[in-house]
């Protein structure tokens, strides 16, 4: 596995790359991988000649500066486990090389309604933080192909609606959440996770199940009630916001006659972890 820090050296050995026809696959990360990366890095090795990843964790798409001193930073148990999977080339550039201090950069793309709720609601400013740095990688890499988990799935609706609305010459390649064997989504913040609260955290997802049975039954203000009452019957948990939306304006659903693009999406925490999760309701 090639290794780099610097844009200019990155750039120089891609373009080579792309020179002579090669297909290159992207998976953007901020580290601490865990095998949702890696399915997501699998996934770019079937479709592509090289697969390439970055470890960057991005310090302008945190709003909390206690969340970015706490995010995990494992590079070396990183870099064993994308040679192990044959990943081709790994770019880990520091802050300043991705942001110089003598650099001016706009970035005024409006994202409609896509940031205005949930995360959006709760993190200001994080979107524009993450679509800066996936921009700006994605001028670095010139990927023909970006992979990206449901997982977050807010975040994938931003990148894509930046890559039309900027006609960035990308393939946005959404890919599904992997989970633990009990069900709990896969997140760098799961190490942060207690002994007690791990075993807690499967609920969860055990609850949004629940969820997607219900769906259609029963009113949607009324399901998400009762989502919000269940998952608070267990005393750890705090409900953040709990939101049943269109899958493809992020807005409310008041009723289900777009049943088919209902998504429940909820941010809750556990302790001081931020857990977030999301089911498409009728897929």
């Amino acid at each position: 596995m090639k290794q780099f820090s610097k844009i200019m050296e990155i750039q120089e050995y891609l373009c080579s790359q792309s020179d002579i026809g090669k297909r290159i696959g992207f998976v953007p990360t901020m580290g601490a991988l865990h095998k949702g990366h890696l399915a997501l890095m699998n996934r770019s090795k079937m479709e592509n000649d090289l697969t390439v990843c970055s470890i960057f964790v991005n310090p302008i798409q945190f709003n909390n500066q206690e969340d970015l001193a706490k995010y995990p930073r494992t590079l070396a148990s990183d870099i064993k486990m994308l040679e192990d999977i044959g990943c081709d080339v790994l770019f880990v550039p520091g802050t300043l090389e991705m942001y110089p201090e003598n650099e001016t950069y706009i970035f005024d793309l409006e994202f409609g309604t896509l940031d205005k709720g949930l995360e959006g609601k709760f993190r200001p400013g994080h979107f524009k933080g993450v679509a800066i740095v996936v921009k700006k990688l994605f001028d670095i890499i010139k990927p023909t192909r970006a992979y990206f988990g449901k997982k977050d799935f807010q975040q994938l609706a931003i990148i894509r609606h930046m890559v039309k609305t900027l006609q960035i010459p990308v393939d946005i390649i959404p890919c599904a959440t992997v989970r633990e064997p009990d069900g709990l989504a896969m997140s760098s913040r799961n190490m942060r996770l207690t002994i007690a609260e791990r075993t807690i955290a499967p609920k969860l997802f055990q609850i949004m199940s629940m969820v997607k049975t219900k769906a259609g039954k029963i009113p949607v203000e009324e399901l998400k009630e009762w989502a919000i009452k269940k998952i608070h019957e267990n005393p750890a948990f705090r409900v953040e916001y709990f939101e049943i939306s269109d899958e493809d304006s992020l807005l409310p659903l008041r009723n289900w006659n777009q049943k088919e693009q209902a998504v429940a999406l909820t941010a809750v925490f556990l302790g001081d972890v931020r857990l977030i999760d999301n089911i498409e309701l009728f897929s």
